[in-house]
């Protein structure tokens, strides 16, 4: 057995002076990773977009890259929420990765001219690009434009309020309802009248936590009136973590994320945005819960998000432990974390659900740069607490 060590002890003691400024040399090491790894000109992935990569549940080699904007959303908007804590060098180095990587978002934006957008291009419709025979089935099998992706472009690129109206107001009509009812949920949440994932009109309302998080984070961020849904949304999530699903089905309550930290993540992020009243009453429980899972967690990256969580929540935790044999950039890297999931089975009905919990048709999606934002935001809100 490797000797182990505490990776934030290691990171504030082996690369940052606290007396000093935060222009450190691990944070400007993580940003430049985060250039390095930044498409510059490929046959493959657009000019500013951050590749990724999908990874077949059921056979771990084959790995396939996946253009999408997902992760190119998530680091912009990010690094924009992270700047505050930069030095002036560090920011000139954030505003050039946001400034490379913002135009890729037209390309998966909806091409009748609203302000909604797509997992995957829009302007040659792709599902699961470069997958082969399975590309045959694109124009048939193409998603519709999803809540989640919207809204996390919409954050990354400063929408104007015109449009963020806009677009919540669209949001309205895309809910479970009488007409289209959710059916891939358990019974007692089936009549909350919450946000489903898609747009599509003929597409079956999916509920997925994370997605709901995101959607009121955005809510919150861009401070617009709660409506209806907004509230019925918050009344899912409330049932979720006070019937304890977030951790006893993760997959279950959260099938594009699929991980009780994920969705911890997600909850605090959320909640740093400003209190809200029913959340703040689950705080505690959440705070216990991510401490629970930290105890129990041997994946590099996601101990990272749930300090990350914890330190949201105002909660010094404890340490990372790191197997030495490893670089840092090795444990970032090393392709195992999965921030998002792709599950064909997620949208099945009630009992096909289940399915869920085999492999068959589950796409586990990484991303390099991401990972690094992650650490970087994770020794950022280390250093705001010490």
């Amino acid at each position: 057995m490797f000797p182990r060590i505490l990776l934030w002890i290691f990171c504030i003691i082996t690369f940052i002076d606290v007396s000093a400024s935060t222009d450190t040399i691990l944070t400007t090491q993580l940003l430049n990773r985060i250039v390095q790894l930044q498409a510059k000109e490929s046959s493959v992935f657009p000019k500013g977009l951050f590749p990724s990569y999908r990874i077949y549940a059921l056979n771990k080699s084959r790995e396939k890259a996946d253009v999408n904007a997902f992760f190119t959303g998530l680091i912009s908007f990010t690094l924009q929420d992270l700047k505050p804590k930069l030095t002036k060098n560090q920011q000139i180095m954030v505003d050039s990765i946001i400034a490379r990587s913002n135009p890729t978002f037209e390309k998966f934006k909806n091409r009748k001219g609203r302000s909604t957008y797509n997992f995957w291009p829009t302007d040659t419709v792709k599902i699961f690009p470069n997958s082969g025979w399975l590309n045959l089935l694109d124009k048939q099998q193409s998603l519709p434009d999803d809540l989640d992706d919207t809204v996390i472009f919409l954050l990354a690129l400063n929408a104007p309020d015109s449009t963020t109206k806009k677009v919540h107001a669209l949001m309205q009509s895309f809910t479970n309802n009488v007409t289209n009812p959710v059916k891939n949920t358990y019974e007692e949440y089936s009549k909350i009248q919450a946000y489903s994932t898609w747009f599509g009109v003929k597409m079956a309302v999916d509920f997925d936590l994370c997605v709901l998080t995101n959607i009121l984070y955005f809510v919150q961020r861009n401070e617009l009136n709660w409506t209806t849904a907004d509230s019925a949304s918050l009344h899912y999530i409330e049932r979720v973590i006070s019937d304890n699903r977030h951790m006893s089905n993760a997959s279950y309550v959260a099938p594009h994320y699929n991980k009780t930290s994920i969705i911890l993540y997600h909850l605090s992020r959320l909640m740093s945005v400003k209190p809200i009243a029913a959340l703040e009453i689950l705080k505690p429980k959440l705070i216990a819960d991510a401490q629970n899972s930290l105890s129990h967690s041997s994946d590099f990256m996601e101990q990272c998000i749930l300090q990350t969580s914890l330190l949201r929540w105002g909660v010094k935790p404890q340490g990372i432990d790191v197997e030495t044999n490893f670089t840092l950039q090795e444990l970032i890297e090393n392709g195992n974390f999965s921030f998002f999931v792709a599950d064909m089975a997620s949208m099945l009905p009630n009992p096909w659900k289940v399915m869920l919990g085999s492999r068959m048709g589950k796409f586990n999606y990484v991303c390099e740069a991401y990972n690094n934002v992650l650490l970087l935001e994770n020794i950022l809100l280390h250093k705001e607490l010490n």
